[in-house]
């Protein structure tokens, strides 16, 4: 199978295509042929920055080949998502069945990827920012997968104000279309604080900003890879408050709600409430070039990779 890894740490052209054998499920995993891949900023970061190289964490979807000891819940031939740990990036992965749920008829592997993994960091966000009916909410990187759904929580939840903010005012009529009210540039000064509530998928350089245009008693999620520092006096000044939130956590913690939340995305999918955005189907052979788009932040919506 093909199946793409690097070496050293470094830019997209650090990735490479090569031939592996196939993996087996061992007990409570199920082997899947992969059709769709979905590449995330977090695991464009690690190539980059991380320890070294690793293996390729990430949401897969397609269909089940085999099922290892143990498994009833899957059977070979059901269409599957979920969130594999060990070489993502490939023709077959696998999946443990704690972290795999299936498709409906009617949806393609390419929007199960678009829509599980990052509606699931979407409404965890959103539910731990504890918005309030009538509140305005900010969102940054309002253009990725996650950022996209995050829009779409806020404006269905009631949010009084919901703000998208961007790298490049060329996102701004994507961002509109998908239920921001307003659009702010990273480069602006003041974001047209202040807000009640904000969700940054971005941290880094923009966090001090990003709490800075906190309303009086604010909330700001914290719920991407990026980092940053946290200056205490403005949280102080402004009573306002900074929180972290981890999927992972509610996936090993809560699997109930974990498993609620993924069903509900599905029915708000079908009821018209969410809609995925999908920038670009790439083959899984030009990984590089998926990254490089992340990496570039020219992506609007869900960059997902195809074997």
């Amino acid at each position: 199978m093909l199946r793409i890894r690097y070496e050293v740490n470094g830019g997209p052209e650090v990735l490479f295509a090569e031939n592996a054998t196939v993996p087996e499920p061992a007990c409570g995993e199920v082997l899947v042929r992969t059709e769709a891949v979905g590449v995330t900023l977090p695991t464009v970061r690690k190539v980059r920055e991380g320890a070294g190289p690793m293996p390729f964490g990430g949401e897969i979807a397609g269909r089940v080949a085999a099922v290892g000891e143990g498994v009833t819940a899957f059977s070979v031939g059901d269409r599957v998502t979920g969130l594999c740990f060990v070489d993502a990036y490939a023709e077959f992965a696998v999946l443990n069945t704690a972290m795999t749920s299936p498709i409906p008829d009617g949806a393609s592997a390419v929007e199960a990827v678009a829509l599980v993994r990052s509606g699931l960091v979407a409404r965890g966000a959103y539910e731990a920012a504890r918005v309030e009916p009538g509140e305005s909410v900010l969102v940054t990187a309002a253009a990725s997968a996650v950022g996209t759904l995050a829009l779409q929580f806020a404006k269905a939840g009631g949010a009084g104000r919901v703000v998208a903010a961007v790298s490049s005012a060329g996102k701004a009529d994507f961002v509109r279309a998908l239920g921001a009210d307003e659009v702010v540039l990273y480069e602006d000064a003041e974001w047209g604080a202040p807000y009640d509530v904000i969700l940054d998928g971005v941290g880094g350089g923009l966090l001090g900003p990003a709490v800075r245009a906190l309303a009086t008693g604010g909330w700001l999620v914290a719920f991407g890879s990026g980092g940053g520092t946290v200056e205490a006096y403005e949280l102080l000044v402004r009573g306002a408050s900074v929180i972290g939130f981890q999927m992972r956590a509610i996936a090993t913690g809560k699997p109930e709600l974990y498993d609620l939340w993924r069903r509900e995305l599905w029915e708000l999918r079908d009821a018209g409430t969410l809609r995925t955005a999908v920038h670009e189907e790439i083959p899984l052979a030009e990984a590089a070039r998926a990254h490089a788009l992340i990496e570039q932040r020219r992506n609007l919506g869900k960059v997902v990779l195809v074997p």
